[in-house]
């Protein structure tokens, strides 16, 4: 790969490795060679602009869950070498809850759960980031429900007027990545799946998802078939009915030894009008970021991946309310 280092044989290998030695092998220095100085870092929560503030995160982190093992699951990717290349990576984390931090008094607690970083790269380094964790089972494997961790958490941060703002298209902050993915089939097929989903037309589950698909969604909660598939878009799309759907960011993917796959960035973006996963409406603003990955095999889309942060969206719900 013209740029990067040679000790990473592609792609894949460039963005598992650095997570590895980032994290697992402490190698937490090597971020000032790995991550541009002015990286925008955008997740649900909040935007982090600066690897100072990225170096910082990561060793709070580290602090409070410091055996975390970070398992990746796949690593979709566009763009080439010379023009900068554009990751979703999906992780399976797991770590014990052993010292005090932004999740409250240490408890013991192991955790397991999702996230999923699109990263652009180019010269050996990462310059735009969109990074999902799955709040949501994180916070109920301590014990919490994602409404009053959210709750909490605008208290600990000093009130409705102190505390970090979650992203939204006015807390955003633009990057150098400017593309939009690659035009494979796969990419185009699930984004058609979502796109449809999200304007009602839910019978595009049963005639494109395999009847024994796995499904793993927010909150930490594996589902399968038809109907959890039904009931899981349907409740996300009925809390925020008027809300404008946008894809942002397409892959599509056709690897050996490995299924046919998409990775999708999407967004809703607007008001909490309906009921659904988010209970009664509030007419709240919300804007949702939400990665998808999907796999496809014989009899249609066999395995998805849906990450978004729950206590995010909880977050503008209540301070909504506080306004």
């Amino acid at each position: 790969m013209k740029g990067f280092d040679p000790k990473f044989r592609d792609f894949p290998d460039y963005i598992l490795g650095i997570t590895r030695e980032i994290w697992e092998d402490r190698r937490i220095a090597t971020l000032h060679d790995y991550y541009s100085e002015d990286i925008v870092v955008r997740s649900p929560a909040s935007v982090v602009v600066g690897n100072q503030g990225v170096i910082a995160a990561t060793m709070a982190t580290l602090a409070e869950f410091p055996d975390r093992t970070l398992l990746g699951e796949d690593v979709m990717w566009s763009g080439t070498p010379e023009e900068g290349m554009l990751s979703s990576h999906r992780i399976l984390s797991r770590a014990t809850h052993a010292g005090d931090g932004a999740y409250g008094a240490a408890m013991g607690r192991r955790l397991t759960y999702r996230i999923i970083a699109d990263c652009h790269a180019i010269d050996n380094r990462i310059d735009d980031e969109w990074l999902i964790r799955d709040q949501g089972a994180i916070v109920r494997q301590m014990g919490w429900n994602p409404i009053d961790f959210a709750r909490d958490q605008i208290a600990r941060e000093g009130g409705s007027d102190a505390c970090v703002k979650p992203l939204t298209p006015a807390t955003d902050k633009p990057g150098p990545y400017q593309g939009h993915g690659n035009d494979n089939e796969w990419g185009q097929r699930y984004g058609d799946i979502l796109t449809r989903i999200m304007g009602a037309d839910m019978a595009v589950i049963p005639e494109t998802y395999d009847r024994a698909c796995q499904l793993e969604h927010p909150g930490g909660v594996t589902g399968h078939g038809h109907g959890d598939a039904d009931r899981f878009w349907m409740g996300l799309r009925a809390a925020f009915p008027d809300a404008a759907f946008t894809i942002h960011h397409r892959i599509g993917r056709d690897d050996p030894m490995m299924p046919p796959r998409a990775a999708i960035r999407w967004s809703l973006h607007g008001t909490h009008s309906g009921w659904g996963s988010f209970g009664k409406p509030t007419g709240a603003e919300v804007y949702v970021l939400g990665i998808s990955h999907a796999e496809f095999g014989p009899w249609g889309l066999r395995r998805e991946y849906v990450m978004l942060d729950e206590t995010a969206i909880w977050k503008q719900i209540l301070l909504a309310e506080m306004g």
